[in-house]
């Protein structure tokens, strides 16, 4: 219970089912110790736990917190800055979701005596032919499948998604019915929890003092390898980054490729920032085991992408993709989430390269 809206009203849900609720708020990261000017917001601050604890109260069942700051330190937050100073982009709520909460939730549910957990998150979960399937919500915009694809077949056996057959007016409505008016109108959160402000570049320079001073000055190039200018320090970019380059070129340029070793940031067009294929790693199955042949998928490169058509190859813990056309800003570190009409069939991390383990 991060004492927003969709695990609220999750919670009372199971509650008026007859199920014994039990309420875990987890106390992931205090954004004041990074040094940050913002006022601490979202599932992490005083004021949502203490939301997340009136609900409890009001319906009559236990609520504890667990403070697991340090777990998501090592894993979500080194995470976060070991991929951004490698030149890749991060998925802190992938990182978090796969590592943190499940895990740390089923350990909690185990000393409770508690069958299942269950979230707030818009999608639905089931099983089929012996496999626990993730598959879209019912509303679209909200839909959080694609940050899910990391959660193992256990903990799915154990998982359900109450608000995932709903759309988020109706659960604005149902928490309006319930009496629940403040909840009901409070605003959606959509930055990242331990960066409120949304400046992740300000958080870097907090967490690697002097990043700035011992990067700044590479070299901005074609691909080509021709000389544009001056950066700020290759981590402070993104692929497909085109405003805020600090740089008059006489026409459109977008980030392409980021380079550590060089400390160089490629620029280019439009067209040369498209990809026909990409590699993915450490990829986990949800629908099927493994593919045994190639197969036709809807790929997502990013939460809000709609997804392309594609050619998925299995090589080992590796998928080869094949787009059926060219991809905008495929950013290293990402994830792609590939689907199967609504279902899931698994997801891994966008590598830069083709990874050693492909012969």
């Amino acid at each position: 219970m991060s004492g927003g809206i969709d695990s609220s009203v999750s919670a009372i849900l199971l509650h008026e089912q007859g199920y014994e609720v039990v309420g875990i708020t987890m106390k992931t990261w205090d954004y004041a110790a990074s040094g940050g000017s913002k006022k601490e917001t979202g599932c992490c601050s005083l004021d949502s736990i203490n939301d997340a604890r009136g609900i409890a109260v009001d319906k009559g069942f236990p609520h504890y917190i667990i403070d697991i700051r340090e777990e998501f330190g090592n894993h979500v937050i080194g995470n976060f800055v070991e991929e951004y100073l490698a030149g890749r982009t991060p998925n802190p709520c992938v990182m978090c979701n796969t590592h943190i909460k499940w895990e740390a939730l089923l350990k909690r549910a185990d000393m409770l005596n508690c069958e299942f957990i269950a979230t707030g998150h818009y999608a639905n979960v089931r099983e089929e032919n012996g496999r626990y399937v993730i598959s879209k919500g019912a509303d679209d915009w909200k839909d959080q499948s694609y940050v899910l694809w990391g959660v193992s077949q256990e903990c799915l056996s154990r998982t359900m998604f109450p608000v995932g057959k709903f759309r988020k007016p109706e659960i604005r409505e149902m928490a309006l019915e319930m009496g629940f008016t403040e909840l009901a109108n409070k605003s959606e959160s959509y930055e990242i929890c331990f960066i409120p402000d949304n400046d992740y570049r300000s958080f870097l320079k907090r967490q690697v003092p002097g990043i700035e001073d011992k990067l700044a000055n590479g070299n901005f190039v074609t691909s080509c390898g021709k000389i544009l200018g001056k950066h700020n320090g290759y981590p402070f970019y993104t692929i497909g980054q085109r405003k805020g380059l600090e740089i008059a070129l006489g026409e459109p340029m977008y980030v392409t490729e980021i380079n550590p070793e060089t400390n160089t940031v490629v620029l280019g067009s439009i067209d040369e920032l498209k990809r026909q294929e990409m590699w993915v790693k450490d990829v986990n199955f949800i629908k099927y085991a493994s593919l045994d042949d190639s197969k036709e998928a809807v790929t997502r490169i990013r939460y809000k992408d709609k997804g392309t058509y594609s050619t998925l190859e299995q090589k080992g813990k590796t998928i080869k993709v094949t787009f059926h056309a060219p991809v905008s800003a495929v950013a290293p570190g990402q994830s792609a989430v590939f689907y199967e009409g609504n279902d899931v069939i698994g997801g891994g991390f966008i590598a830069k390269d083709k990874p050693d383990e492909v012969a």
